[in-house]
C-alpha cells in the first residue's frame, strides 16, 4: 500500500512539473508576441494606433522613474475644431499640472501625430514654470529632430531631466 501511495505521489509531482513547463512555454510565447514592435502610425486621426505606439515607445524609456506610473499626453493633430479643442484641453491640463508642481520621480511624456503641434503645446505649458521647480522629474518628448532643441530649451531650465526620442 505504501508503494502505491509513493507511486501516486511521484506521478502527481511529474504531472505538475510537466504542467509548469507547459506554462513557461506559453509565457515565453506571450512575451515574444508582446515584444512585437508597433510602427509609427501613418493616419494622424487613428487615436488607438497612436496610443499603442506611444505606449510602446514610453515603455522603452522608463528608466529612472520611481513613481507608480508615467503620465503620457497624446496631443491631437489636425486643424479641425475638435482637434483644436483637444489641444486646448491638453494645454490647460498640462499647464495646471506643471504649475502646481510635479513630484520628483514622475515621468511626463508628450507625443502626437504632429511633432510641431506637440512641441508648441509643451513650450506654452512650460514657459511659466519657475527655474528648478521640476528637479527630479523626467520629461520625455517623442517627436521630430527639428523640434528637439525648441522643447529642450524650455524644459531644461525647470530642472527636469529632458529626454528626446525620434519618431
Amino acid at each position: 500500500m505504501r508503494k502505491l501511495a509513493l507511486v501516486a505521489i511521484l506521478a502527481l509531482a511529474g504531472t505538475m512539473t510537466l504542467a509548469a513547463c507547459s506554462n513557461n512555454n506559453a509565457d515565453k510565447q506571450q512575451s515574444q508576441q508582446a515584444v512585437q514592435k508597433v510602427s509609427k502610425p501613418t493616419n494622424p486621426n487613428d487615436t488607438e494606433a497612436w496610443q499603442k505606439y506611444l505606449s510602446q515607445v514610453l515603455g522603452q524609456h522608463l528608466q529612472g522613474m520611481t513613481a507608480s506610473r508615467p503620465y503620457p499626453y497624446l496631443i491631437p493633430a489636425g486643424s479641425s475644431s475638435a482637434a483644436k479643442a483637444g489641444r486646448q484641453r491638453q494645454l490647460n491640463n498640462v499647464t495646471g499640472v506643471v504649475l502646481r508642481g510635479v513630484t520628483p520621480g514622475n515621468l511626463l511624456a508628450f507625443a502626437g501625430p504632429s511633432s510641431t503641434k506637440t512641441a508648441d503645446l509643451v513650450i506654452k505649458a512650460f514657459k511659466q514654470v519657475s527655474p528648478g521647480a521640476m528637479k527630479g522629474v523626467i520629461v520625455l518628448f517623442i517627436g521630430d529632430q527639428a523640434d528637439k532643441q525648441r522643447v529642450g530649451a524650455v524644459v531644461k531650465p525647470t530642472g527636469a531631466e529632458y529626454r528626446f526620442v525620434q519618431m
